[in-house]
């Protein structure tokens, strides 16, 4: 049974899990969300996703996210339908990440939306802040393992992102991006 069709199957104790959440404040969910970061199998996934229902700005229907995956600022956090985020990806989502339908992000994953100011020499670079810039990830990507996002970046509709890639530019519709810096290496063509 595909993932799709177990989600249909569990969905109305989804939902009653997700308002279960909703009575505790936002703190302890995201406290929450942390404490179960590492529990595995379906329960796992079932916590994750209703907590994930609680606090991120909004997550669609069949969204897998496994153990092992760190969600910093889930507030800031926008996913589709049909998404999959596998083990050991490190999401940073303050300055506003946005995932499309129909999504895989491969293991290892680095996603940025912040990046460091350092434009002051007398300043050490930690103590200058960062700035925040949204990173996009449109519908049917496929992120490949031990990719990074860097932040202000789009990826377009249909793109796979190679793995190990570093994407520092936006990424066409239908490209193929790998290297690093990433570069379009190919074109997905029917």
């Amino acid at each position: 049974m595909r993932g799709r069709e177990q989600f249909k199957k569990y969905k109305v104790f989804l939902e009653l899990l997700e308002k279960f959440y909703r009575l505790f404040p936002l703190k302890i969910r995201k406290k929450l969300l942390e404490k179960n970061r590492r529990r595995r199998g379906k329960i796992g996934l079932a916590v994750r996703y209703a907590l994930l229902k609680t606090i991120a700005k909004s997550i669609g229907d069949n969204v897998s996210v496994h153990e092992d995956v760190y969600i910093r600022n889930p507030q800031g956090l926008s996913v589709g339908d049909n998404v999959s985020i596998h083990p050991m990806c490190y999401i940073e989502a303050l300055g506003g990440l946005f995932i499309g339908n129909d999504v895989s992000i491969a293991h290892g994953t680095t996603i940025m939306t912040t990046d460091h100011n350092f434009k002051a020499l007398d300043v050490p670079i930690k103590d200058q802040g960062v700035t925040e810039k949204s990173v996009k990830i449109e519908d049917n990507v496929w992120i490949g393992a031990k990719a990074t996002l860097l932040c202000g970046n789009t990826v377009g509709t249909g793109s796979i992102v190679a793995a190990g890639a570093v994407v520092t530019k936006n990424v066409p519709a239908y490209s193929i991006a790998g290297g690093v810096p990433a570069k379009i290496i190919g074109a997905r063509e029917a």
